[in-house]
């Protein structure tokens, strides 16, 4: 097996981390970058990161993102020709730092992820999650981030449902990890094991964390970032999401895809559906529904806010959201097998 992989350059962690941008841009030769952010960040932050990046002598200038499609990406690509621009940053959530992350990579610049919450763990990530014109879910595989600077202050600062979010999405590795391991027996793919250690060592360090996170003080936040990172990491080293998206993934694909108008978050979706295919996968499921109950992420369709038809037609259909092999196998489940799974779990009355 050839392990070939890239990593982050830089990565700072803690308060006021912030303040380091425009000396990781020095140390990447570039002084005129790119702020992708969204209309709620650029209201509470954009002053703040504008007198960091003036004071440091960087040139800059924003682009404002409200969802994260193509048509956005596009704007970010037109506004890195038109000014000439060195570096690209994700300031901002999920959307933007994908935004960002997949601009900088179609235009060949450099991308610098500054989170201001952690929703999900695309922060670290090589891996872009946009939506196509349809508004469907599209994963695309770029690069990692060359440097990511999270600013635990900002961060703590986050709405909480955000964070709980970010938890759900890394309690995920417990079942991406089983499924690609499944896949390695079954179908003798060829997955780095050290991705999959890192995968499920971020999970644990979120589960043995658990009571920490929840204050979603500082020091939670931190190794909730530091969990974050290591997903990252970890699909870095596998030239793939494989480690961190399985069929916990699968289902909240699938749920974006039979109910569109739900106004739930990639990683609370994620958290139910590692509830849902922990109990196919034969671990312990109740521990995860626990964890997630501690942090305050929903545990069920009704605090999802989507109806129990929904998670069944999702559960019906996960196993044809992507070509990738999980415990779903490749006939997925009968719509009878999931309202039982859906009922047994309690993820449905």
């Amino acid at each position: 097996m050839l392990i070939n992989f890239r990593l982050p350059y830089r990565g700072i962690v803690g308060s006021g981390a912030l303040a380091k941008l425009p000396e990781v841009l020095e140390e990447l030769s570039c002084k005129k970058v790119l702020v992708v952010t969204d209309p709620n960040v650029y209201s509470i932050l954009g002053k703040r990161i504008s007198e960091v990046l003036s004071g440091g002598g960087v040139t800059y200038e924003f682009s404002l993102i409200e969802d994260s499609n193509l048509s956005f990406v596009e704007k970010a690509r037109v506004a890195v020709r038109r000014g000439d621009i060195c570096g690209v940053v994700g300031f901002g959530g999920g959307r933007p730092i994908d935004v960002a992350k997949y601009a900088a990579y179609l235009e060949n610049r450099v991308f610098i992820s500054v989170p201001t919450a952690i929703s999900h763990d695309g922060m670290a990530s090589p891996t872009v999650s946009l939506k196509d014109p349809e508004g469907l879910p599209l994963s695309v595989f770029t690069r990692p981030p060359r440097a990511i600077i999270a600013d635990t202050g900002i961060i703590s600062k986050a709405p909480v449902r955000l964070l709980r979010s970010g938890f759900g999405d890394i309690i995920g590795k417990y079942t991406s990890v089983r499924d690609a391991r499944l896949a390695k027996v079954i179908k003798n793919e060829d997955i780095s094991e050290i991705s999959l250690e890192l995968a499920y060592a971020a999970a644990e360090m979120a589960a043995k964390n658990v009571d920490k996170i929840a204050k979603f003080d500082q020091e939670g936040v931190s190794i909730l970032v530091e969990a974050a990172l290591m997903s990252g990491l970890a699909m870095d080293i596998a030239n793939s999401s494989r480690p961190c998206s399985g069929s916990e993934h699968m289902f909240s694909h699938a749920l974006d895809k039979v109910y569109p108008e739900k106004k739930c978050l990639h990683g609370e979706q994620v958290g139910i559906g590692t509830i849902l295919m922990a109990y196919v996968h034969g671990i312990d499921w109740k521990r995860i529904k626990m964890l997630l109950k501690t942090i305050g992420a929903p545990t069920s369709a009704e605090e999802l806010g989507v109806p129990s038809e929904a998670v069944i037609e999702a559960l019906s259909i996960a196993h044809r959201m992507r070509k990738r092999y999980t415990i779903l196998g490749d006939t997925g489940l009968s719509r009878e097998a999931a309202k039982r799974i859906a009922k047994e779990t309690g993820v449905i009355g």
